[in-house]
């Protein structure tokens, strides 16, 4: 009796499995997770409603894959657990790095970015070199030079950055033993920081960057330094699912590839950040 029990067990948790799996690749509903604090990507607007370049294109891309998509803002370092336990099946905003394949799988990029350094105009760091001019971190003999000069410019000093952010890797990665790195939930409580003098430079999104200097009230801060990609920069910027879900991956590869084709992702991306993101695909 207690075979026939076992037996039982087994073969109700095979077939729920299987009606899990085939629900699963039905893709008529997906949950999107967005972290709605990250302008011009994602924002609340003033009504509390979520807005930017990422609540516009997933609105897009999720006709152009014919399925129904459901957008949850939430915390950005809650986004990749929050996806592997099921509570979204995409997240948007995701930088793609070899740190983030190991949990997580990617669709194509549907942005081509840079990193740059936020500084206050008088504050304690002076201009760093190279501003405004772009730098591939993977060209080392053009690139390990003006690292070090960086450097030099923020030896001892106190860097912000968004938690569990590929520009915490590299600060961390470049410079963790001659600055203090310290890490916030989002880039407005690090740019509040930044402008009452707790901290002496910011390291983010250049598009991020672009967005916030144009807004009034942030007059006293400029971009500076190179507009770096390369190394374990997540530059490239794509949808983030769980590992081995094939058929949610070829609906949005598809739909972000047409969006690119006929041009949607630049007039989106320029409309919100002045910058044509489209990207080249040479990374997926």
């Amino acid at each position: 009796m207690k075979r026939k029990n076992l037996l039982f067990f087994v073969l109700a948790t095979v077939l729920n499995t299987a009606a899990i799996a085939a629900e699963a690749k039905d893709w008529t509903h997906v949950k999107v997770g967005i972290e709605g604090a990250f302008p011009p990507w994602n924002m609340m607007d003033s009504s509390g409603k979520l807005a930017g370049f990422d609540v516009d294109l997933i609105n897009d891309l999720c006709a152009r894959a014919k399925v129904e998509c459901e957008l949850t803002p939430g915390e950005w370092t809650a986004m990749i657990p929050s996806l592997n336990a099921g509570k979204f099946d995409l997240v948007m905003t995701l930088g793609i790095n070899e740190k983030r394949r190991q949990v997580v799988d990617f669709t194509v990029p549907y942005a081509s970015g840079v990193a740059s350094f936020i500084l206050l105009k008088d504050g304690p760091v002076a201009s760093l070199p190279m501003t405004g001019q772009k730098l591939n971190l993977n060209d080392k003999s053009k690139a390990d030079p003006i690292m070090a000069e960086i450097g030099e410019a923020l030896d001892g000093k106190t860097v912000g950055v968004v938690q569990s952010t590929s520009q915490e890797q590299l600060i961390n990665a470049y410079y963790g033993s001659n600055v203090t790195v310290r890490a916030y939930k989002n880039s407005g409580e690090r740019d509040l920081d930044l402008k009452a003098g707790r901290i002496d430079a910011g390291f983010d999104s250049g598009v991020y960057a672009t967005s916030i200097l144009a807004k009034s009230g942030n007059d006293e801060l400029m971009m500076s330094g190179p507009l770096i990609k390369g190394a374990m920069l997540a530059t490239e910027v794509a949808l983030g699912m769980r590992k081995g879900e094939a058929d949610l991956k070829a609906k949005f590869d598809e739909a972000i590839k047409s969006a690119a084709k006929d041009g949607t992702i630049k007039k989106l991306s320029e409309h919100w950040s002045k910058i044509d993101l489209t990207p080249s695909f040479e990374t997926n």
